[in-house]
């Protein structure tokens, strides 16, 4: 079956996200992981593209960049075959490394940027690893005064600051927004906006 045509994105922004092959495990130690964010820097310094987010999680990326000279596919592409290399030659692990190509759902609006930023920023705990604050593999410490690489200056102008970036953090509303990467919702998704649905009350 031939691959569908990448949706491009008017405002440049884009939620990417880049899974391991069959969901294999893509960060080994924390080496890796500083590893990948050299590569993240790198490559979209080369090419004029903003990170606004990033979470990595044990078996797959998601990032929330600005892209505004249309470079998303050379600068993926650089990043997923350096890091592929990096993996491969470590452990001794042949074939692919990642699944396929990237994954990018285009950026319509102020407030499916934010949702997405929150979405990929609460990962660790939907996934049950941490808190959000908690965790250190993401761009949540950044935007509350940790130096990184994440461009966080437009997105706490939109909030208000960090204590603004903190009450848009835990004001209980979750938008029905979901990395709709496919025709279908998962089964996790598709409950998180029930739930949004219902104004907060359990499914049963």
């Amino acid at each position: 079956m031939p691959r569908l045509p990448r949706q491009y994105s008017e405002s440049g922004f884009y939620h990417v996200m880049l899974r391991g092959n069959g969901k294999q495990i893509i960060f080994e130690d924390d080496a890796d992981r500083r590893f990948f964010l050299k590569l993240l820097r790198e490559k979209t310094e080369a090419d004029g593209v903003a990170i606004i987010a990033w979470c990595l999680m044990s078996n797959h990326v998601h990032l929330l960049i600005d892209d505004p000279k249309g470079s998303i596919s050379h600068v993926m592409h650089a990043i997923s075959t350096a890091y592929a290399r990096h993996f491969n030659d470590k452990t001794g692990h042949l074939g692919a490394v990642f699944q396929g190509r990237f994954t990018s759902v285009p950026i319509a609006d102020d407030n499916q940027l934010l949702q997405a930023l929150r979405y990929i920023h609460e990962n660790p705990a939907k996934a049950g690893v941490a808190a959000v604050s908690e965790y250190p593999w993401s761009s949540y410490g950044e935007y509350r005064g940790r130096p990184g690489i994440a461009n966080t200056e437009m997105v706490l102008d939109m909030v208000g600051g960090t204590n603004g970036f903190l009450r848009f953090c835990n004001d209980g509303r979750y938008g029905s927004y979901y990395f709709r990467s496919t025709s279908r919702a998962s089964d996790e998704d598709a409950l998180e906006v029930l739930r949004c649905t219902l104004g907060g009350i359990e499914p049963v």
